[in-house]
């Protein structure tokens, strides 16, 4: 099949290319390459999948004529946004995540008859306590979450319009090789290998998180291509079932480096989650979901991925 996945420079997005890729599929990226974070970081991604057969286009969804990336594919994944709880300006998350799928969506139905359209959202949207299925009453404490609940609906309200065949994913604390360098595990490893202070939040050790390795959040994304009439229009939760707190994940990882963190205390951030904890029961039931990396199993190639890299330890601080 042909298949589109935006975002494809990005963390989970790049991942997914990859598997698609070597599933034998015919895959193309898009990327704005925008700099919320450094993009030469990016630009490393897109000759990986470069080399791995999978082109990229450079087209910013919010703005570019999307006719001639979207002709043609049988598969969308939507990936592509504008993430993180930093104080960046409210135009920003609505252009990046709300008008970039609204462009997006309306492009693929013009040239497009896709067998799946798979919009991948966020936990986020569940607000400060991610621990209810997919029925629970969204509650997003950000703007982020926000403009990500207001994406997801614009995705949906095309199934219940039209029949279009699209659905929804809301992945849980997402980590691995190629995850954000603002984020607590690059942080914290980049912190561990470099002798460095680790910046942490007043009082996020205790928060509790089912840290989802990224094999498992591509594992329940592609499960979704051999059952497309079985998920459209509906929404499934991807992650591990598992919670642990903040402060067990570093220990892991302090462990796995073999040194002790040095914290520095910041004040603590507005808009972020006390608590997720994944209910998968729907993607199980539906898909057949089963992820299966404990938190020590992907840390530990997480750690192992940035100790083959000490260029890119320096190039994200």
């Amino acid at each position: 099949m042909k298949i589109l996945v935006t975002g494809a420079a990005g963390f989970i997005g790049s991942h997914l290319a990859e598997r698609l890729a070597a599933l034998g599929h015919s895959v193309v990226g898009l990327d704005s390459l925008t700099d919320y974070y450094p993009p030469e970081l990016k630009e490393r991604t897109v000759a990986e999948l470069a080399a791995r057969g999978v082109p990229t286009l450079r087209l910013d969804l919010a703005a570019d004529d999307l006719a001639g990336a979207v002709r043609g594919v049988d598969v969308v994944y939507h990936l592509a946004a504008q993430p993180g709880l930093s104080a960046l300006p409210f135009e920003t998350y609505v252009r990046n995540n709300l008008i970039a799928t609204h462009r997006l969506l309306d492009a693929v139905r013009r040239h497009a008859s896709p067998r799946l359209f798979a919009n991948v959202a966020t936990s986020s949207v569940y607000g400060a306590d991610a621990t209810g299925d997919e029925e629970a009453l969204p509650r997003p404490t950000s703007p982020y979450g926000v403009t990500k609940l207001a994406a997801e609906q614009l995705v949906l309200a095309a199934w219940r319009d039209a029949g279009f065949p699209a659905c929804s994913f809301r992945p849980f604390s997402v980590y691995g090789p190629r995850e954000r360098p603002e984020k607590l595990y690059p942080t914290l490893i980049r912190a561990l290998l470099d002798d460095r202070p680790l910046p942490l939040y007043e009082g996020s050790e205790r928060h509790m998180r089912s840290f989802t390795y990224v094999g498992d959040i591509v594992d329940g994304l592609v499960a979704a291509l051999e059952r497309p009439e079985a998920c459209a229009g509906e929404i499934f939760n991807l992650g591990t079932e598992a919670a642990i707190s903040t402060g067990e994940g570093i220990r892991i990882v302090e462990e796995l480096v073999g040194r002790p963190a040095r914290i520095e205390r910041r004040p603590p951030r507005a808009g972020d989650q006390s608590r997720t904890q994944a209910n998968i029961a729907k993607a199980r039931r539906v898909l057949g979901y089963d992820p299966g990396t404990t938190p020590r199993e992907g840390l530990a190639a997480t750690v192992a991925w940035f100790r083959q890299q000490p260029d890119l330890r320096v190039a994200a601080l």
